[in-house]
């Protein structure tokens, strides 16, 4: 893998970073997922935007505009050839002597890569996923798409344990998101998903659930999710980047509505991958 950091393009195991890095000390970053398919980046516009917001509310100076970014991501996309790929890039505030405070003078570190993005498991298709329900001890920042995960990993983890593939976060009785993903639920026929807010992440991915659903006259609505309106909903969904749209079909070992992916999912899941099959005909 050919990766970029700090103005070059370098084979893997030649990139190096200080250990004095505020990333490596402080978790002091943020980061973006960007999906690719047939090389053209899905909505890089939201996403760039995003990255400037990330790095706005923990003020690092943004290293390029928006030329800059791009240009950095098809050079980068070029040395990495492939299928369908996602763009992970990750800013920190830089290198300097461990002090909580803000370091003057220092230049932020910029790594990005690219990874493959596996095809749907037809049998994730077919069957759904399961997802566990636990306490959302995040911060309370989570709109800002920073690498400092800890929370996030270990929800993860215990999902895993759990024998699930997500969790799915509870805060003040309200589910909020899941571990590394959008929420979505259906009930009464209705698509529901949070309102963004300082709780979730404003995902890109549940952005366009939302236009497609919209598009297609489907019932939406920005809504807070009780736990028990989740536990009662007919159909739940995960969403993020690089899993699309992810039907649960098991919560906390019960089967979520019949039990299989439903009606709406398979609908949004159709629309989807149209504006993907769009996508990388340059549509």
């Amino acid at each position: 893998m050919i990766i970029y950091l700090n103005g070059e393009f370098v084979p893997e195991a030649q990139a190096r970073v200080s250990v004095f890095d505020r990333g490596f000390l402080f978790g002091d970053g943020i980061y973006e997922v960007i999906p690719v398919f047939g090389g053209h980046p899905l909505r890089l516009t939201e996403h760039l935007e995003r990255l400037e917001r990330s790095l706005a509310e923990v003020r690092i100076d943004n290293p390029h505009d928006r030329t800059g970014w791009k240009g950095l991501f098809m050079t980068l996309l070029e040395k990495n050839p492939g299928g369908d790929r996602s763009l992970y890039v990750q800013v920190t505030r830089g290198v300097a002597r461990r002090d909580h405070a803000f370091p003057s003078g220092v230049r932020p570190t910029v790594f990005a890569m690219v990874n493959p993005i596996a095809p749907p498991n037809p049998a994730v298709l077919e069957q759904g996923v399961a997802a566990v329900v636990i306490a959302d001890h995040r911060w309370s920042r989570c709109d800002i798409k920073a690498i400092t995960l800890l929370p996030n990993v270990l929800a993860r983890q215990e999902a895993l344990d759990s024998g699930a593939t997500e969790a799915i976060l509870i805060r003040q009785g309200l589910a909020t998101e899941g571990a590394a993903s959008n929420l979505f639920a259906v009930g009464d026929g209705v698509i529901v998903t949070p309102p963004k807010d300082r709780s979730l992440l404003p995902g890109i991915t549940r952005d366009l659930v939302l236009e497609l659903a919209q598009d297609a006259g489907l019932p939406v609505m920005e809504s807070a999710i009780p736990e028990q309106s989740l536990r009662a909903a007919e159909e739940i969904w995960l969403t993020s980047s690089t899993r699309e749209i992810l039907p649960v079909t098991r919560l906390d070992g019960r089967p979520v509505g019949a039990g299989v992916p439903g009606p709406v999912w398979r609908r949004l899941h159709g629309l989807y991958q149209d504006y993907k099959a769009r996508l990388r005909e340059g549509v």
